[in-house]
């Protein structure tokens, strides 16, 4: 059984990957409990420093969950992995 999870999506515009990575996270809601709070890493100088080349990152309690080329196959797997924790 698959829990109710809440991500960190970090994200800029004008990114393929990110856009792809939230289609992907909209596919994945129909059948999963995800939810998720975007956040433009062009917002914050710290976080665009973090993570300028890594985006899409997908981050929960502070941790790097996914990044980069996110597909419906990785977030069906990371839901399984942190239903099982």
């Amino acid at each position: 059984m698959v829990l109710n999870v809440h991500i960190t999506y970090y994200r800029q515009d004008d990114c393929p990957l990110c856009d792809e990575a939230e289609r992907m996270m909209k596919l994945v809601q129909e059948d999963y409990p995800l939810t998720w709070t975007a956040v433009d890493i062009r917002s914050n100088d710290e976080v665009h420093e973090k993570y300028m080349l890594m985006v899409p990152v997908l981050e929960k309690d502070e941790e790097v969950l996914l990044y980069g080329n996110i597909g419906y196959v990785d977030l069906i797997l990371l839901l399984e992995e942190l239903a099982a924790k």
